[in-house]
């Protein structure tokens, strides 16, 4: 699950208000020497972020979920950067990479990328790092189902040769996985690769190295000898970057519109009303929604469980919620109703209204009750709730992280839009880590998830909604467990084509028509890749108009959609 950057109900910490010092503020006589190096940052060489971290520091393991902020993308690095305005692979570590034959794919990499410990990044660190996806527990262990074997060319040069060639799946594993050193990592045990916490102090090849951390905070120092200065003329400007574990949503704003913070990951409603203020606050578009559109919220529901197995009944659901309440009311605009397919608008080129038919859905409670009525769903006893095709009673519980307070929100409206159309429904909020469980155990009625994001290709939108088999634990997909082979066959199909192959549109438009006859999920709105960054120390942000496809944030995904270029922006105000 896509973490998400919200507010919980926490009290702000002494540490963490006075974490931006300024140049003439420095922490008193009589603490130790390393909270002085935690405290003493020039203000105006540091960038400030929050909303990424809502935990103290523990996991500087790069093959790990619960990686610290940064440590892909400042610290380890990519083949690839996604370009998401253009939907095309960039360069990174690689200088190159090419399909050579219908099941091989040769990759070359940037002469002269150097570790932070002085050794040359090789090929032996890329075959290393892909073979270890062979080591159970890894999280792109699944490539080793079509990749058959990684050959070391050259020092910079390596092939791959694949018993399936699925282009879509392979792009996608090029901008998301580190590289790491081998030098270093083979030294790790298996056991610790996979679960260990690993050194603190990483060798790493980006543009910056762990400076210290306590249990608020981590600091990263600017590597002045980073390659891709000399390479692509890329010079980050902060020279240091202190990532805050998330305090309350008054401390953030406070801290913004003081500029004492200078990034905030996290959704913070009414931000629009400081725009104009002093400092001004930078979001993304300067309009409503203000946000980029970057995962969409899907109303999931547990289709092994009457009566969610009908599609019809289903199908009464997707009429009866009101996608534009939630814009409104639990958003006030800063985000958009979701297109029925569920496809970001990113790939709007490939909406086809045709695939759809009358298949679309929108807010129509008549509507919802007229299908119910119509597939055999009745109230008989009269107590206002429609009853099963066999006349039993039921009711559901629609799940959230408590503490979530949009999606408490948008649930709560959800589940009153239910009720009113005649189905038994109550908004429940649990811990994050039950709801978690509940969802990948299918423990569930129905849940909200945001699971698909901005990726390379709209094949990981339809693998995140018919991926087979069904497992125990749903981890990464499908969480309705819905069984359809046709849409699932054509998903699989779907990663193997290039996107200028005519028959990548078709599978597209196919899979479109699935989803909407089958609503193994219901897309309700598009989540914002949340951002409101202040100018009073730097400016340059990226904003839609200056850095398309670039987003200010700094959550985990972003840095292999070319989020390090926004330090390169940059500049430090006069």
């Amino acid at each position: 699950m896509t973490k998400r950057r919200h507010l919980p109900a926490l009290a702000a910490t002494a540490a963490l208000a006075t974490a931006a010092c300024s140049d003439d503020e420095t922490p008193g006589a009589g603490e130790d020497a390393s909270r002085l190096a935690m405290d003493d940052f020039p203000r105006g060489e540091t960038l400030y972020s929050t909303g990424t971290a809502w935990g103290p520091p523990g996991d500087f393991n790069p093959i790990s979920p619960g990686q610290v902020t940064g440590l892909n993308g400042l610290g380890y690095e990519y083949l690839f950067l996604l370009d998401t305005a253009e939907q095309r692979l960039t360069p990174w570590l690689a200088e190159s990479g090419q399909w050579t034959g219908d099941l091989e794919y040769e990759l070359t990499l940037r002469e002269g990328v150097e570790w932070s410990d002085g050794k040359r990044l090789s090929a032996d660190d890329v075959a290393y790092t892909v073979e270890l996806g062979k080591l159970d527990g890894v999280p792109y262990a699944s490539v080793w189902d079509w990749l058959e074997a990684v050959e070391i060319l050259d020092e910079r040069s390596l092939r791959f040769t694949f018993s399936e060639a699925r282009h879509q799946e392979w792009d996608n594993f090029l901008y998301t996985n580190e590289i790491v050193p081998k030098h270093v990592y083979e030294a790790y045990t298996p056991e610790e690769l996979v679960s260990g916490t690993l050194d603190p102090d990483p060798v790493v090849s980006g543009p910056y190295a762990v400076h210290s951390y306590d249990e608020t905070r981590v600091a990263w120092v600017r590597r002045d000898d980073w390659w891709a200065t000399g390479a692509l003329g890329l010079e980050v400007q902060p020279r240091f970057i202190v990532d805050l574990v998330t305090p309350g949503n008054a401390d953030i704003l406070n801290m913004l519109i003081e500029g004492r913070l200078d990034l905030a990951n996290n959704f913070m409603p009414g931000v629009d009303d400081f725009l104009t203020g002093d400092p001004a606050l930078t979001t993304y578009f300067d309009k409503p929604p203000f946000m980029a559109p970057f995962n969409v919220a899907m109303l999931v529901p547990n289709t092994t469980r009457e009566p969610l197995d009908d599609p019809e009944f289903r199908r009464a659901v997707a009429f009866a919620i009101s996608p534009g309440q939630i814009v409104d009311a639990v958003y006030g605009g800063m985000v958009t109703e979701a297109h029925p397919t569920g496809l970001l608008p990113v790939w709007e080129r490939y909406y086809d209204a045709e695939a759809i038919g009358d298949d679309g859905f929108v807010f129509e409670p008549s509507q919802a009750v007229a299908i119910l009525t119509e597939a055999g769903y009745t109230d008989e006893d009269g107590d206002g709730f429609v009853e099963t095709r066999e006349g039993e009673p039921f009711s559901l519980q629609l799940i959230v992280p408590d503490g979530w307070t949009d999606w408490e929100a948008a649930a709560q409206s959800l589940a009153s839009d239910l009720v009113d159309a005649g189905i038994d429904c109550t908004a429940v909020f649990l811990d994050a880590a039950e709801v978690d469980a509940a969802r990948e155990s299918g423990d569930f009625d129905l849940v909200i998830n945001n699971n698909s994001r901005i990726t390379n290709s709209p094949w990981s939108h339809f693998q995140n909604l018919f991926q087979l088999p069904v497992a125990e634990i749903q981890r990464n997909g499908n969480f309705s467990r819905w069984e359809n082979e046709e849409a699932w066959e054509l998903t699989q199909e779907l990663s193997t084509l290039a996107t200028d192959d005519p028959r990548y549109a078709e599978l597209v438009a196919e899979l479109e028509r699935i989803t909407v006859q089958d609503l193994p999920a219901i897309p309700v709105w598009y989540n914002g890749a949340w951002s409101q960054a202040s100018n009073a120390v730097w400016t340059g942000w990226p904003t839609a108009e200056r850095s398309p496809g670039v987003y200010p944030s700094f959550w985990n995904e972003m840095w292999g959609m070319g989020a390090v270029r926004m330090l390169a922006d940059l500049r430090p105000v006069e």
